[in-house]
């Protein structure tokens, strides 16, 4: 084969796999990865031993799809979460999104992908700065990602945000105090959609919620996912919830993922021991 033919045949298969890598249905790959925190001890503060809060676990999360991550506290499904939005460093391991492996990524390099991977943190009052008014909150991704749009689009996103979570915007220059849990939480899903992510990690956005409070939430998450084609991790420990709304669901024990299939299947018929531990504890009518 000569040069030429070798030019078109490494060309051919480019694009063949530039087009397999666009038509691919995984947003999020995880491989392998592991979060370890070192333990000191002695009067040199040396590390004696490691936390293995994530320890070797693989999961894929497809576009436009909800991967339920549950677990007890202290299984490490909150550290995978920050993991994957780079908010805690990697011991090892490597996470892909659309391809991109973003350990790889410099800050600077890592900066776009922040609008793409964006949380929804568990605790709607600690979240949730006292001193902002909701604008300020909101608009603060806009300032970061959007600096130069001017002052009356920026407020008209926020608008636009409060009225798809369900909130007045006349409420924009009112501050946290002054909202329930559940109306906190709606700031905390608008802020998370102020700069159009495609994938949300959502860190046990209910647990800290009333009961009636978590179903119109839910309920939420799933409207916005119907409307703009969202892809969520969604993290808990309520086995209810994960069923309500994930399509698969993974199963999370000392760091070590121990049953992954789809949401029916590990309702209908979990096959490891915690799983059933964790069906069993699930209050019934």
């Amino acid at each position: 084969m000569n040069y030429f033919a070798k030019v078109r045949m490494f060309s051919l298969i480019s694009e063949y796999m530039t087009e397999a890598n666009t038509n691919s249905e995984t947003l999020l790959e995880v491989r392998d990865l592991k979060v370890h925190f070192p333990i000191t001890g002695g009067i040199l503060q040396r590390t004696v031993d490691h936390v293995r809060a994530v320890d070797g676990i693989s999961f894929s999360v497809p576009r436009g799809k909800t991967v339920g991550l549950v677990g007890e506290s202290g299984s490490g499904k909150t550290t995978t979460g920050r993991a994957i939005a780079r908010l805690v460093p990697l011991t090892e391991g490597k996470i892909f999104y659309a391809g991109v492996d973003l350990g790889t990524l410099s800050d600077k390099a890592f900066h776009p992908y922040r609008k793409k991977l964006q949380v929804i943190f568990q605790d709607p009052f600690g979240s949730l700065n006292p001193r902002m008014t909701i604008y300020s909150i909101i608009a603060e991704p806009l300032e970061i990602h959007f600096s130069s749009w001017p002052l009356a689009q920026k407020r008209e996103r926020v608008a636009e945000l409060l009225r798809r979570v369900g909130l007045d915007p006349d409420f924009m220059q009112r501050y946290p105090h002054q909202f329930s849990g559940g109306q906190r939480q709606r700031i905390g899903i608008a802020r998370a959609l102020a700069v159009d992510p495609d994938f949300i990690i959502c860190d046990e956005p209910v647990s800290a919620l009333d009961v009636s409070v978590q179903a119109q939430i839910v309920n939420l998450l799933q409207d916005l996912q119907d409307e703009m084609g969202l892809t969520y991790l969604f993290i808990a420990h309520d086995l209810a919830v994960v069923e309500h709304i994930s399509d698969d669901v993974l199963v999370m024990s000392e760091g070590k993922i121990v049953e992954q299939a789809s949401a029916e299947m590990i309702y209908n018929d979990p096959q490891h021991p915690y799983t059933k531990k964790l069906l069993a504890a699930v209050p019934q009518l």
